[in-house]
């Protein structure tokens, strides 16, 4: 027999071994392909059949080959075939094993064909059924015979990606009722006009010439019409009401219930009677305005509702623990205990906080500290949960694990500054309740007053000083000038997840701002290239990108690529990188690292603000590089913005380089610190809070987490960490500065208009309420008023759609600018 067996020829489709005298070919990209089986055949040519053929040019080797996977992805796999770990998200029914499988890379319903019928094909499956619109798959398969981590890759074989579906019960409750309320404002709005025209039919002022009987037909339509309003659309008011009254707190829910539930029982009496007049119009339109006002509230809340699921993210879900024998094994990250030793491969995060117990690299803590050059760690030194090992192994003695690390000290303190409820918005309860109690109690007692003078009036008056009373145009006075506001700084690039950030802007007086990827890009870029020997600069800075093309350190980004050819790469943590170009050594990194390959002392660094690199080879020194984060265009409009309003500017930052006082002077910022960690942040917030200053913070990092939640108003940067954006009350999604800037401007234009709309809202009161109760205003005329109210109302806020293109602030020191802070 032949030494040297011939490999058998993988499969074109599944790249499984094609058995001997395989027969199954077809032509695919141009070329006969060769098949193991008539299935894959049968796909393949399907697929080509189908116009796919696409799918094979674009599929990468490691897809069409599950053998291939990289060796972390198979040892993460390997563990879903465990017992322990499946019982969340897999069933056992007899012999088959159910589970359901979530599905990325679909793209249409041919995807969902192919991931069927390759699945399908396999003896151990059962059922393989695929929701294209959610991308789940429902499969049924005897996992004695083909365990779980096989069938990950089977479905990675041809070109997507499975794992494991296990939905967030809060956010699919939250979704839920998004749906529900959703339905509920579209029966609201639907009925009520077809409700509105059965009614004013009967009107006698459309003298329409109604027989008897039609007129009866009419009332009745429009109460059957009205009746899913008030039972399905209207529930959550009645709900409110009774859950108000049992614990003796009143809210809006009560008087809003107490119309509408007198409306429409003043209805059904005249319908049935024929005394009186209809009100189911008023009825569905006090339910439509309500339940519009309610599900923009909803869709606004729902974008910060999962802050806690974000965090889960930040950490691996598995990691390598060493074991008494040295040997490494991939285990559950609830699996690790303390004492024990981890190895952290370059490119992984760190699962717990511990020491170096061997190996030296650099650590990207950037989402804790805001540094945003990595530090170096060798033995002994300590590391965080949560942070990004860079350039080489690391083995690490776990020290402390779950709620006893740094990253779940950071989470207590978002969720004790979270719970702190601001003294602005209890008084707003207490006025709410109050203003409620007096509205009911007047009706109360206008109602009885009545009932000594004319009895058949009184039940009609007290309806006419609800509908006029009611909270419409005085609970949309604030709300709709807001949602209007929020969508106008949408589109300037700014979300606002929070409803009290334009009201609160106009009480601001002081801005916390962290420096990286706040005031800066965030990123390193090459700031210049000072030469020191025979190489002109581009000769340097082709030398220094060649070498930093080989390596993962963020600083490289900085360099570009170059065509030169280097060979024996060295990297030296937190020292730097050694290769060969054109047969001469070449150092990159720190000056005494550099200056020894030449066996000389390295020159002095020039005394300027930035990442100073030396350059040198075997024969000399030859250059400085200095990389910066460079500073946003606008960064300089927001803090003279700040300026002009009076607001005390403070720059705090978690960056220990000198880059913090020159960007603070750059940008004549009153006080900068810098080296701070976010306890450190937020003792200052709580300092100026005692003061009684009211703060606007702006940070992108989850160190900037904690001093975000308990300020008064916080604004995350659209490149800001997940953690940060959910923590925040606004987004800025356009990382532009200027849009801060105009927000400023809107913030003051919406405050005048909400003063106008509440001073609107309570006239209207004022003057109907007087008049219901002299009986001079029909409940007809109540609504009518009240739909007047809420319309006007409404027109003013929409008034804000119109956004200031560029509204520049004055200089600080003119007296206009001194004008402006005297009127905010």
């Amino acid at each position: 027999m032949n030494a040297h067996t011939a490999a058998p020829i993988p499969c074109f489709h599944c790249a499984l071994p094609v058995p001997s005298g395989g027969r199954f070919s077809a032509i695919v990209l141009g070329e006969r392909r060769i098949f193991c089986c008539p299935g894959c055949q049968a796909v393949a040519q399907a697929i080509v059949a189908g116009g796919l053929e696409h799918y094979y040019q674009h599929r990468s080797e490691a897809s069409t080959n599950p053998q291939t996977l990289p060796a972390q992805l198979a040892d993460e796999q390997a563990l879903y075939d465990r017992p322990d770990v499946q019982a969340p998200f897999v069933k056992h029914d007899a012999s088959l094993a159910d589970t359901t499988l979530l599905i990325e890379g679909i793209t249409c319903a041919a995807c969902g064909w192919l991931i069927e019928r390759h699945l399908r094909t396999l003896p151990a499956v059962a059922e393989a059924r695929l929701n294209v619109s959610t991308h789940r798959l429902h499969l049924r398969w005897d996992d004695h015979e083909l365990p779980l981590s096989q069938v990950l890759n089977e479905v990675r074989s041809i070109g997507y990606v499975a794992h494991p579906y296990q939905p967030d019960h809060a956010n699919e409750q939250l979704a839920q009722d998004n749906r529900r309320s959703l339905r509920q404002l579209g029966v609201a709005g639907l009925l009520w006009f077809q409700a509105m025209m059965a009614t004013m039919a009967t009107w006698p002022e459309f003298n329409i010439d109604l027989s008897p009987e039609m007129h009866t037909i009419l009332r009745w339509v429009a109460m059957f019409l009205t009746t899913p309003i008030v039972f399905y659309s209207c529930a959550p008011f009645f709900k409110g009401a009774l859950r108000d009254l049992c614990t003796r707190h009143l809210t809006m829910d009560v008087s809003v219930s107490l119309a509408i539930g007198m409306a429409y029982l003043a209805g059904i009496w005249t319908a049935i009677t024929g005394i009186g007049e209809l009100y189911f119009d008023a009825v569905g339109m006090f339910a439509l305005f309500l339940l519009a006002g309610r599900y923009l509230e909803r869709r606004a809340r729902e974008r910060t509702a999962a802050a806690t699921a974000q965090l889960v993210n930040l950490l691996p879900p598995s990691c390598l623990r060493i074991n008494d024998d040295g040997q490494s094994e991939r285990i559950l990250l609830s699996e690790l205990r303390l004492n024990d030793r981890v190895q952290a491969q370059p490119g992984a995060v760190l699962p717990a906080d511990g020491r170096v117990v061997s190996g030296q690299s650099s650590v990207d803590e950037s989402l804790l500290t805001g540094e945003y050059l990595p530090q170096p760690r060798v033995p002994g030194d300590a590391v965080t949960a949560g942070t990004l090992n860079v350039e080489s192994p690391l083995t690490v003695q776990v020290l402390a694990l779950g709620s006893d690390t740094r990253l779940s000290a950071i989470v207590r303190l978002l969720d004790r500054a979270q719970s702190e409820k601001p003294l602005v918005a209890q008084m707003a309860d207490r006025a709410a309740q109050w203003f409620l109690l007096i509205s009911l109690l007047s009706a109360l007692g206008i109602g009885l007053l009545w009932w000594q003078l004319d009895p058949q009036r009184a039940f009609w008056i007290v309806l006419a000083m609800l509908v006029a009373t009611c909270p419409c145009a005085l609970s949309l006075a604030t709300p709709t000038a807001l949602t209007t506001a929020t969508g106008t700084l949408h589109g300037l690039g700014l979300l606002l997840t929070r409803g009290h950030v334009l009201e609160g802007l106009n009480q601001i007086d002081t801005v916390i701002v962290d420096k990286t990827g706040t005031l800066t890009e965030g990123r390193l870029t090459l700031k210049a290239v000072h030469r020191l020997g025979r190489l002109t600069s581009d000769d340097c800075l082709n030398l220094a990108a060649a070498l930093e093309s080989h390596s993962e350190h963020p600083i490289a980004r900085a360099f570009g690529v170059s065509a030169l050819n280097v060979e024996q790469v060295i990297n030296e943590p937190g020292l730097g990188l050694e290769g060969l170009i054109d047969a001469r050594r070449v150092r990159i990194g720190d000056p005494v690292f550099v200056a020894s390959l030449s066996h000389g002392s390295p020159p002095k660094a020039p005394d300027e603000p930035g990442q100073w690199l030396l350059l040198g080879d075997d024969q000399e020194v030859l250059a400085w590089l200095v990389l910066d984060d460079r500073v946003r265009n606008d960064a300089a409009a927001l803090i003279n913005a700040c300026k002009a309003l009076g607001w005390k500017t403070l720059l705090l930052s978690g960056d220990s380089s000198p880059m913090v006082a020159s960007i603070a002077a750059q940008l004549k910022i009153e006080e900068a610190r810098g080296s701070l960690r976010p306890d450190d942040k937020l003792q200052i917030l709580h300092q100026l809070r005692s003061e009684g200053r009211k703060v606007l913070m702006i940070g992108d990092g989850v160190n900037d987490v904690p001093v975000m939640a308990a300020a008064d108003i916080a604004v995350a940067m659209g490149s800001a960490t997940d953690l940060a954006k959910t923590s925040a009350d606004a987004v800025l999604l356009s990382n532009r500065l200027q849009a801060l800037v105009q927000a400023f401007a809107i913030a003051r234009r919406t405050r005048r208009i909400i003063i106008q709309n509440l001073l609107w809202a309570g006239l209207y009161n004022g003057v109907m309420l007087p008049f219901a109760a002299l009986g001079w205003i029909t409940p007809l005329w109540a609504a009518a008023g009240m739909s007047l109210s809420s319309l006007v109302v409404v027109l003013n806020a929409l008034r804000l759609m119109r956004a200031p293109s560029t509204e520049i602030l004055p200089d600080p020191s003119t007296p206009e600018a001194r004008c402006l802070r005297s009127t905010s």
